[in-house]
This record gives C-alpha cells, sequence and structure tokens, in this order.
C-alpha cells in the first residue's frame, strides 16, 4: 500500500518540485496539501500550490493555513522566490478552487479518518503547530514528522537560523517537542543539493510536461540565489523530505535532541542539535546527490 502523507507548504521554487515528487511517486498518496505563509503571502503560496498541481493533473485538496506566525512578525522571502513566489514559469489560468475547510481542521479531519499518516512540513511549522495545540487528538495518528528546517551548524537567513524555522521558531519549538517520531533535514545536507547549470541541461532533454516547468523555475531560481547567496545552483531544500521517503540511501539520519532557540536574542531561531542515540528525533547528516537527482529525472519523465 503507498505510504500516506499530508504535505503542509509554502511554495516556492522548491516546494514546487516537492510536490512533483509527492505527486508521480506510485508508493506514495497525496492526502492532501495546506499552505502557510513563508516564501510568499499566504494569497500567493496558496495559488502556487494551486497552479503546481492542476498543472501536473493533480485535483488533490488544498487548504489555506496561516498568514502569520504565531507570536513573531511575518516574514517572507520574494528576493529568492520572486513577486508571485514562483516567477520563471507562466502557468495557465486555473479556478481558485481551495479546499471549504481552514488548514488546521483539514488537517486534524484527514488525520483523524486515518490510521497513520506522515506529516511533511516545507515551510514554517504554523499551521501543523496550531493542529497540535487545537486538536491533541490527532498525535496518535501521525506516524512521523519530516521537516525541512534547520541545520546543524549555520543558517541562510540569520548565522544562527534557517528561514522555516526563523519565520516562526514558536510553532517549530511545539513540534520538536511534542514527543512525535520526526525527522529534520537541514540546511547542513540540503545545501548540497544544487542545481548546478549541468542538472538543468540534464532535464532539459527530458522535454516532457514537468521538465518544461522544472527548467523554467529552476533558471529563475538559479539567477537569485547566485545574486543573494553567490551560490551557482538553487539548493533543492524542500524535495528532499519528499526524497528520503523514495530511497532510504539518499539521507543519513543520525539520532539527535533538537533544542528550537524561542529566546529574544540574535540566536532565535537556532536548532541546536545533541546526539542522542535513544531521541525520537532523527536529523540528516549525509546525502547522495546523485541519487537524489536521479529520483528527480524519474519524476520528470513520468509526467
Amino acid at each position: 500500500m503507498p505510504r500516506k502523507i499530508f504535505l503542509d507548504c509554502d511554495p516556492g521554487h522548491d516546494d514546487a518540485i516537492a510536490i512533483l515528487l509527492a505527486l508521480s511517486s506510485p508508493s506514495l498518496s497525496l492526502l492532501g496539501i495546506s499552505v502557510v505563509s513563508g516564501n510568499q503571502t499566504l494569497e500567493k503560496t496558496a495559488r502556487n500550490a494551486l497552479n503546481v498541481t492542476r498543472y501536473l493533473h493533480s485535483d488533490v485538496p488544498i487548504a489555506l493555513g496561516a498568514s502569520k506566525p504565531l507570536k513573531r512578525s511575518r516574514l517572507n522571502c520574494g528576493e529568492i522566490h520572486g513577486e508571485s513566489g514562483l516567477d520563471g514559469f507562466t502557468f495557465p489560468e486555473y479556478d481558485l478552487q481551495y479546499e471549504k475547510r481552514d488548514a488546521v481542521t483539514f488537517l486534524k479531519d484527514t488525520l483523524l479518518s486515518q490510521d497513520k499518516v506522515t506529516v511533511v512540513t516545507t515551510g514554517p511549522m504554523t499551521n501543523l503547530a496550531s493542529a497540535l495545540l487545537q486538536y491533541p487528538e490527532i498525535i496518535p495518528h501521525i506516524e512521523e514528522i519530516i521537516s525541512m528546517g534547520g541545520s546543524t551548524d549555520k543558517g541562510n537567513l540569520t548565522p544562527y537560523a534557517e528561514f522555516n524555522i526563523l519565520a516562526d521558531a514558536e510553532a517549530a519549538k511545539i513540534c520538536f517537542d511534542s514527543k512525535i517520531p520526526m525527522r529534520m533535514v537541514g540546511l547542513n545536507v540540503t545545501r548540497k543539493a544544487l542545481v548546478l547549470p549541468e542538472i538543468v541541461e540534464r532535464m532539459d532533454k527530458i522535454k516532457t510536461h514537468s521538465s518544461k516547468m522544472f527548467v523554467a523555475l529552476m533558471k529563475f531560481f538559479n539567477k537569485t540565489q547566485k545574486e543573494v547567496f553567490g551560490l551557482d545552483g538553487g539548493p533543492l531544500h524542500d524535495p528532499l523530505t519528499i526524497a528520503c521517503l523514495l530511497d532510504d540511501k539518499i539521507l543519513h539520519f543520525e539520532h539527535m535532541d533538537v533544542d528550537v532557540d524561542i529566546s529574544d536574542s540574535i540566536t532565535y531561531g537556532q536548532t541546536r542539535c545533541k546526539p542522542n542515540k535513544e531521541s525520537y528525533i532523527q536529523v540528516a547528516t549525509g546525502i547522495d546527490v546523485n541519487l537524489f537527482f536521479d529520483y528527480i529525472e524519474k519524476a520528470l519523465r513520468s509526467c
């Protein structure tokens, strides 16, 4: 049976490729998507999630979530993802038909209707944290949480913090402290999954419906990553959360305790990771980049 997953995201170029991986794999069953403000405002991330899924011929339900963090001011990342949050590719005009329930209610109802579901988060964790606070009865229905966020070393928005955690560290702390089995996929591995020019050229040769989207989005993503961070290729942070479900050889994990800093200081949003073989949290520490891009290619050839 396909593994049941629920995706909470903030598309975002790398979120779009995470959606692609989730929809293209017969080993996964995507039950629903919720969106949160993050890479762009909620209105834009929601439209982007709908555009990507509909372009890939999926009618998976999409629910609108939090437009701001639990406690702090909203943080967006337009300098990387552009005005729309998904600049670089022109999607057809789709009707904006979202799930009538809000993200927290939709997540709650989806989880309670299933035995075990893997919840994947690729943006700020506001929606999931709110669901855990309001409906603790969902906890036994979560098989594990897989989250793109944090780092075992340096951040990207500050020297200490990664964007998704920094955008709502209070929410991240609620999730990390929940005792739910969890895998953290942080910058220490995702920064190695660079869409270098030769990767774009490789995927451009596929000439499928999805590869056209991938190539256009990645060209824009690479441009802004070069301008802002000086990188030769955009790091595909978010798709690694899905990829590790497809093949356990793509990422190597180690059990660690993770403390999310919510202090009112320059280290706000830092994820402090300490090895502990008994911890319910696993932190990604190694990556097979070539194998990862083999799965990206497989996805692009399938749809």
